[in-house]
């Protein structure tokens, strides 16, 4: 199979209220993430897929997040080829957090990559 090149956006370019799923593992989004962001680690991703869905009833644009944007591209690919409409964050948290986009953390802590 052929697939079309994977629809990527830069940080810049995510709404203050877009939809953004973060992929990264726990420890990686109790440092630091984004406020509001639905949170399903990569590695239980299929299994909670469901979660997405009902989430993205909508039809709203998915931003997908992980630490660099690797494990983001897998679940965008993955995404798209179900018929939602989803983008890879190009650079991920490491390009979010470089632009001085808004982040929170689980601890209180001020919000960092892990």
């Amino acid at each position: 199979m052929n697939f079309g090149p994977l629809p990527t956006v830069d940080v810049a370019a995510v709404p203050a209220d877009g939809f953004v799923l973060d992929v990264r593992e726990d420890d990686e989004w109790a440092a630091g993430h984004v406020d509001g962001a639905l949170h399903i680690p990569m590695s239980g991703f299929v299994a909670r897929f469901g979660e997405l869905t009902e989430a993205a009833e909508d039809g709203r644009r998915v931003y997908v997040m992980c630490r660099v944007g690797g494990r983001s591209a897998q679940v965008t690919q993955y995404l798209v080829q179900q018929g939602i409409d989803a983008v890879n964050i190009d650079g991920g948290m490491l390009a979010w957090d470089g632009a001085g986009r808004p982040m929170v953390a689980d601890s209180g802590n001020p919000a960092s990559v892990a």
